[in-house]
């Protein structure tokens, strides 16, 4: 599925692994009026569409699908799945909250750009507003199918990288209600990630200030000698460096490394308790 033109990409190119299922679906619904905005502002129609010269469909030609392709493609499936995740635990509590909505806002902002603002709290609009027509119930059981694709076609890293973004949009009032936990505990294990990986995202923005909280980021108790502490931290290391989304873009990317520095951070509060 080819979307925008290079003047105006942000979820453009290929998308890579959502050529069937319920991520699919939902991309064919939310995301398939960029291509027309996009032939009619008089963009290259070679942008604009696939290369059966038809719209909305995935084509990946032995001749014509090379390296940069899959990576882009593999990009772009990871920002609309997290816009999907998005639109899950934005409403998790009945109501969309302006305080979420300018954190989802401001991600945008920070690491992919003004345009991306734009088109995506479109598609997350209509996410909404297909959650409306599905019902809650319905909306509950495609998540949970989305994030089962997701899982088999990203890896652990990457995933990560989802999860902690939606953390962030949780605790964006201030507090993470019952609601919104339970949605998180649900999406992070049909993501297939570890619950003890969620507790520590959990606490990252603490873990600067507050020791308590430190120790939960690395996962480990305040008994712990200090070589179980120097342990924990190269474990949370090697799990979220920046390094391993990579393939994803440069924008990914940095928003990664925000996260590996929280963690950092928190090592650095165990330390200084410690004198390490």
């Amino acid at each position: 599925m080819a979307l925008l033109s290079k003047a105006s990409k942000w979820i453009g190119g290929a998308i890579g692994f959502l050529n069937g299922g319920v991520l699919g679906a939902l991309a064919g619904y939310a995301i398939g009026w960029l291509i027309g905005e996009s032939l009619d502002s008089g963009e290259d129609e070679g942008e604009g569409r696939n290369r059966e010269g038809t719209r909305g469909e995935y084509y990946h030609g032995n001749n014509s699908y090379n390296q940069q392709e899959f990576y882009e493609g593999q990009r772009n499936s990871f920002l609309f799945s997290m816009i999907v995740l998005a639109s899950y635990i934005i409403k998790a509590d009945g109501k969309v909250m302006h305080s979420e909505m300018e954190c989802f806002r401001n991600f945008l902002r920070t690491h992919f750009g003004s345009i991306a603002v734009q088109q995506g709290e479109e598609i997350i609009r209509r996410l909404f507003e297909q959650q409306k027509i599905m019902g809650a119930s319905q909306y509950r059981v495609t998540i949970n199918q989305a994030c089962q694709e997701m899982a088999a076609n990203l890896d652990y890293s990457q995933r990560l990288q989802l999860l902690g973004f939606l953390v962030m949009l949780a605790q964006a009032d201030g507090k993470v209600v019952q609601e919104e936990l339970a949605a998180l505990r649900e999406v992070t294990q049909n993501l297939g990630i570890d619950q003890s990986d969620l507790n520590s995202m959990l606490n990252l923005r603490d873990g600067q200030s507050d020791l308590e909280a430190a120790y939960k980021v690395l996962g480990i108790e305040p008994t712990a000698t200090d070589d179980e502490v120097k342990a924990a931290f190269r474990k949370m290391a090697l799990k979220h460096h920046p390094d391993r989304v990579a393939t994803l873009g440069d924008d990914i990317r940095k928003a990664a490394e925000q996260k590996f520095k929280e963690i950092n951070e928190a090592k650095e509060t165990i330390y200084k308790a410690r004198g390490l």
